[in-house]
């Protein structure tokens, strides 16, 4: 059943509060945007309310870590974003055990617009040493990138939806930090593209591999579910047998996915052509579905980036 990753986000935050007696929970005055307010109902000693103050938030989030605590800070991405330069100070240089959660990122956001549109917080976010940087699929990965990031003794960012996505993995999934997860794997295993997507965009990356087969072409898809830290290593062995490589990301074209694709091509001479699908704007408001498709985020304009130049 379709469940958006921030509602995934916040029953597992409830259901991770016993086994994780220091978790406390901090937002600024979204609580049921961000979906803090259960754990908030339920653990009222264990809840911040920060009102629309998110620098003092973060701060205060560095000095319950500095303690011992385990404090997971949530607003909208592009709130947190927007505060950079704290995320940096208190929490980045001090080392801080903060888990940053935004949610509302990319497209995804609809008819709020583009004044509320995390559009740039990984390209932000991943410039910061350190810093582990996850963007899960669907609802079972996001259970599982939550406790492992309530696991970890240091600072994470999990950027999540607002609008509901479709599952793309099975119930035996395991997440495992920084391996990039095939989720369509053609036959023959030669491809005319390799798509690697990332939150909200797995979806149609899924779809377009799908469609493609049905054509007569092979197209792997793959998700990208840890930007930070990137795994390059692992691009060269997808590329190996792809004539092209096909990002796609609800996130600006710019520090995203598609920068972490073309630094590890570079990087490691691989010598095959990238095309990266992202948002090339602000955004605008509107229907999730109507943005991906107006931004060149659907599953057709996935599709027609795979094929474009290369042999039937």
């Amino acid at each position: 059943m379709p469940k958006a990753t921030r509602e995934a986000f916040g029953e597992t935050l409830v259901e991770l509060a016993e086994k994780f007696p220091n978790l406390t929970a901090l937002d600024a005055d979204l609580s049921h945007s961000v979906m803090t307010a259960a754990f908030a109902a339920k653990y009222p000693q264990r809840h911040w309310q920060f009102g629309i103050a998110e620098s003092n938030m973060i701060g205060a989030a560095a000095g319950l870590a500095l303690s011992g605590k385990i404090p997971v800070c949530a607003s909208f991405a592009c709130f947190l974003a927007g505060r950079l330069e704290t995320i940096r100070a208190a929490v980045m240089l001090n080392g801080a055990n903060v888990k940053l959660v935004g949610t509302h990122a990319g497209l995804g956001i609809g008819e709020d617009g583009a004044s509320q549109m995390g559009l740039e917080d990984i390209g932000a976010l991943r410039s910061l040493p350190g810093l582990t940087i996850l963007q899960p699929a669907d609802a079972i990965e996001t259970r599982q990138a939550v406790e492992w990031m309530l696991g970890h003794p240091g600072p994470v960012y999990l950027r999540l939806a607002r609008q509901k996505v479709e599952e793309v993995h099975k119930p035996d999934y395991r997440f495992e930090l920084s391996k990039p997860d095939v989720i369509w794997e053609p036959e023959p295993k030669h491809c005319q593209a390799t798509i690697f997507a990332s939150g909200g965009t797995v979806g149609p990356a899924l779809a377009a591999a799908k469609g493609l087969l049905d054509k007569g072409f092979s197209i792997r898809a793959v998700n990208v579910a840890t930007l930070a830290p990137f795994d390059a290593d692992s691009i060269e062995n997808f590329a190996k047998d792809s004539e092209r490589l096909v990002t796609v990301e609800d996130h600006n074209v710019i520090g995203g996915l598609g920068s972490a694709i073309s630094e590890a091509a570079a990087g490691l001479g691989l010598g095959i052509p990238v095309v990266a699908l992202g948002v090339r704007s602000f955004g605008e408001s509107g229907k999730a579905a109507e943005l991906y498709e107006r931004h060149g985020l659907s599953a057709s304009h996935i599709m027609d980036a795979c094929l474009r130049g290369v042999r039937s």
